[in-house]
């Protein structure tokens, strides 16, 4: 969810086990990149606050930065975990692929040794989950669209076996 008074009020009134705080914008189809930690550290403790003191457990979705981390290291009190963008990742070609899972892999392993709880997700799909999904450190992918979307094609059964198991063939690589 945005942080917007709008947003904190329905949170607060609904009161989900959890949400996750992302930047956005009304013309915005989708998120287009992480919460700006570093800069935005006062509006997201304020949101933070409202939200826990409503009994809701509060993450961000941002990039895979360490500098973002460690802004959010300041607010663990408050937040319990992050989402990693994996956008970056899911674009990448070639060489770029494994620069941008080195970046998720550091966060996903510092954020962990810091005490959050890490997830993962956007643009992710069966063809490249599978880096992403051999992290350790991760215990939860968001990847609604492309479940959607494949199971308007094949069934959600088979979506979410596809999904299963090219994320289970990544973490069996890895034993």
């Amino acid at each position: 969810m945005a942080i917007s008074d709008e947003m904190l009020a329905i949170a607060c009134n609904l009161r989900p086990d959890q949400v996750s705080l992302v930047p956005e914008r009304p013309e915005e189809i989708t998120t287009e990149g992480g919460l700006d930690v570093v800069g935005g550290a006062r509006e997201i403790r304020r949101a933070a606050e409202v939200l826990r003191e409503a009994g809701i457990v509060v993450s961000v979705f941002m990039d895979p930065d360490l500098a973002q981390l460690e802004a959010l290291s300041a607010l663990s009190v408050l937040i319990s975990g992050f989402e990693i963008n994996t956008d970056a990742y899911t674009r990448a070609t070639g060489e770029a692929v494994a620069e941008e899972l080195r970046k998720a892999a550091a966060v996903a392993t510092a954020g962990a040794e810091a005490g959050f709880r890490v997830y993962a997700g956007h643009g992710l799909s069966a063809a490249n989950v599978g880096g992403i999904a051999a992290l350790p450190e991760i215990e939860e992918l968001n990847i609604g669209h492309w479940l959607v979307g494949r199971a308007s094609l094949v069934g959600m059964h088979e979506a979410v076996t596809e999904m299963l198991a090219a994320m289970a063939a990544a973490r069996d690589a890895l034993a």
